[in-house]
C-alpha cells in the first residue's frame, strides 16, 4: 500500500468508498444483533435498563429517552472505533474526524437496517406513528438521519482531504 502522502485522489476515493462500505457491513451485523436483543420493541422498550426522560440531557440523544443499554452500547462502539489508534500508536485530527464520521454513518445505517431487517417490524412500520422514539421527522425520515449523515460525510470528506491524515506516531513500542 502506498504511503498516505503519495496517494492519488482516485486512490483516496477508493479507500473512502471501501471504508464506508465496511462501516455499512458493520451496521448490518450490529442491526441483527440488536434485533436479537430487542425483538419488536425498539429503543430498549422492554429491556431491564434505567431511563432518563424529559431531561435537558435528552437533546444530546436526538430528543430520545436515554437508556442505560444505549449509553453502554454507544460508548462501547465509540471505544471500538478508536481501537486502531491505540493499536497503531497513531493520532491526528484527520484520523479522529474519520473515526467520528464512521461512527455517525454506522449508527444511521444500523438504525435503518434494524427496521428493514426486523421481521417483527419492517419498513412498512418505519413512520412517526410506529416509531415514537424518533420524535422529529422530515420527508418521511427521522431528522437524525439527515443531520448525522451530513456531519458524518463532511467529517469523512475532510479526513480524506488533500493532504490525508498527517499522523503523530508514538515512538514508544506497544507491549
Amino acid at each position: 500500500m502506498q504511503p498516505v502522502e503519495n496517494r492519488t485522489a482516485a486512490a483516496a476515493a477508493r479507500h473512502a468508498l471501501l471504508l464506508v462500505l465496511w462501516v455499512c457491513l458493520l451496521g448490518a451485523f450490529f442491526a441483527n444483533v440488536e434485533i436479537q436483543i430487542e425483538g419488536a420493541s425498539g429503543w430498549a422498550a422492554n429491556l431491564p435498563t434505567w431511563r432518563i426522560e424529559n431531561s435537558w440531557l435528552n437533546v444530546f440523544w436526538g430528543d430520545k429517552t436515554i437508556t442505560g443499554y444505549h449509553v453502554w452500547v454507544f460508548s462501547f462502539m465509540a471505544l471500538m472505533f478508536h481501537l486502531p489508534l491505540l493499536m497503531t500508536g497513531s493520532f491526528s485530527l484527520r484520523l479522529e474526524a474519520r473515526i467520528l464520521g464512521c461512527i455517525l454513518v454506522f449508527w444511521i445505517v444500523e438504525d435503518f437496517l434494524w427496521f428493514a431487517l426486523n421481521p417483527a417490524f419492517g419498513l412498512q412500520r418505519f413512520n412517526p406513528q410506529d416509531v415514537p422514539w424518533h420524535r422529529h421527522w422530515f420527508l418521511g425520515i427521522p431528522l437524525d438521519y439527515f443531520l448525522s449523515l451530513a456531519a458524518g460525510f463532511l467529517l469523512l470528506a475532510w479526513s480524506f482531504g488533500r493532504n490525508g491524515p498527517s499522523r503523530v506516531r508514538s515512538t514508544e513500542p506497544c507491549e
